[in-house]
């Protein structure tokens, strides 16, 4: 060591304290660099959980980032004796000339802390929605969903959001708590229709497609009223009524998975198509401009008879 140091003083002519702190830093980072390499090649490839493998690479990089940063810290600082006074010098650098830096390695603390969102979730941070594919100490990224593209499909675009952003956006988690959203599909039928049947056929297409969640959901509501409050009375499928300018509005209101969400509503929708298509008194409606007729169309007892107008030239 000591002639490999004489042979870089000479060539580099660095002194010699100066030579060694270069060396030791270098090999620092060596060793720090192979060793992440081993957790990941013999010990992560062996897990079978993405979920957890991904969780203890990123874990073992961070404690071995932070040894070191400890490490060179007592290298190249003179009188740094103990962890304190390191973070104490590096958290004064750092509230002074990175501010920005600071709050979002705050807010990456807070996420590994308090655990608003983990990698996976599908979340909204302000405008922007997506699945959680990576958590680093100054943002996290997003596979962006919905935008221009319906339903909350993925657009395919990658989102980096500053960890600092959940201190001052509110954070929509679909993934936490519930587990499950509500989803509502408006069917809109003619007045002329007959509105019973239609809701009796949309109830039986909601059970089919949604009946087998709300067991499911009735678990997870108990687990999360542990946490929040969080109650509902009724989890099965329903059919609201009510009446727009158009026609009879027939809302099915049911539970299903975030990221089935596109698929229950498309299989819903091809299901009431086919049902409705053998009905001969179910029509959807849609905005048209019409004349009615009291006279023929009208109820019975507002309907005016031809013989009561009164007569115009009198007699």
């Amino acid at each position: 060591m000591d002639a490999l140091i004489g042979w870089l003083q000479r060539a580099t002519g660095l002194n010699p304290d100066l030579l060694h702190k270069v060396l030791t830093s270098v090999l620092t980072v060596l060793v720090v660099w192979v060793l992440h390499r081993l957790i990941v090649v013999l010990v992560l490839k062996h897990i079978g959980d993405l979920r957890l493998r991904y969780r203890l690479k990123k874990t073992s990089g961070y404690v071995l980032f932070l040894g070191a940063v400890i490490v060179l810290g007592r290298i190249w600082f003179e009188g740094f004796q103990t962890v304190a006074t390191f973070f104490g010098l590096l958290s004064a650098g750092i509230a002074i000339a990175l501010r920005d830096l600071l709050v979002n390695l705050a807010g990456w603390i807070f996420i590994i802390w308090r655990r608003p969102l983990e990698v996976g979730d599908r979340i909204q941070v302000g405008e922007h929605a997506g699945d959680v594919i990576d958590i680093r100490v100054f943002q996290f990224t997003l596979m962006e969903i919905g935008n221009w593209v319906g339903a909350d499909q993925s657009t395919g675009r990658i989102i980096h959001i500053p960890n600092g952003r959940v201190f001052t956006e509110p954070i929509a988690n679909y993934s936490k708590g519930f587990q499950y959203i509500w989803n509502e599909v408006p069917v809109l039928i003619t007045f002329e229709s007959n509105w019973r049947k239609a809701k009796e056929i949309l109830l039986e297409i909601a059970a089919r497609h949604a009946e087998h969640l709300s067991k499911a959901a009735e678990e997870k509501v108990r687990e999360a009223a542990r946490k929040f409050m969080i109650f509902y009375t009724k989890l099965t499928p329903t059919v609201y009524t009510s009446v727009e300018e158009s026609g009879i509005l027939l809302t099915i209101r049911y539970l299903c998975e975030p990221r089935r969400r596109r698929n229950s509503e498309q299989a819903i929708w091809e299901d009431i198509l086919s049902e409705f298509a053998k009905c001969d008194d179910i029509d959807f409606a849609y905005p048209t401009r019409r004349y009615f007729d009291n006279v023929v169309e009208g109820k019975p007892g507002t309907r005016r008879s031809a013989t009561s107008e009164p007569n115009p030239g009198g007699s």
